[in-house]
């Protein structure tokens, strides 16, 4: 069992390389804004209730996905309101079962972000298309998290298109297999 765990900054391209790799690879996408979408149904962004939700929906789709063997995509938008714990947990959740995650950074520089921010692929997730949201979020430290596991690939994304950062995500997990 293989998770590909694609982390970086909102309109980083999480989706789209997570998707066009899934393509690639025939594995599921678990696009964690969905999990978003689902926990904001019930509760606000950040409340408690949200944040337990969404901690909730994640381990045990990690948990039934390791019992069954079954390897995934993930994404994930490191910010302030996930517990850093739970990465932990789901890394461990993963490695117990005897499967492995490889983290993906995919990076960018604010000015990318904020140039592709209100992009209609996001506003048709119901993604942050807000530019100065964005920034009031990032000054108040909304994006703060601690570092992830060291990453088998790091992409930036405003010098690399997605076919190449698929290629390049492609190529350096055939190194680990």
């Amino acid at each position: 069992m293989q998770v590909v765990f694609i982390y970086g900054p909102a309109a980083s391209g999480k989706h789209t390389i997570g998707d066009r790799l899934s393509r690639r690879l025939n594995l599921p996408l678990f696009h964690n804004h969905l999990t978003v979408d689902l926990a904001k149904t019930l509760f606000e962004f950040g409340t408690v209730g949200f944040n337990r939700l969404r901690a909730t929906i994640w381990q045990a789709a990690f948990n039934e996905a390791a019992s069954a063997g079954r390897s995934f995509i993930f994404t994930f938008h490191p910010e302030a309101t996930v517990d850093p714990q739970l990465i932990s947990d789901l890394v461990a959740t993963v490695e117990v079962a005897g499967g492995r995650v490889h983290f993906v950074e995919l990076k960018c520089p604010t000015g990318t972000v904020l140039a592709r921010i209100s992009n209609d692929s996001r506003a048709r997730f119901g993604k942050l298309i807000d530019a100065d949201l964005y920034v009031e979020i990032e000054k108040r430290g909304g994006f703060e998290f601690p570092p992830l596991p060291t990453a088998l690939v790091t992409i930036d994304t405003s010098t690399v298109d997605v076919d190449a950062a698929v290629r390049l995500i492609e190529e350096a997990l055939s190194r680990v297999a």
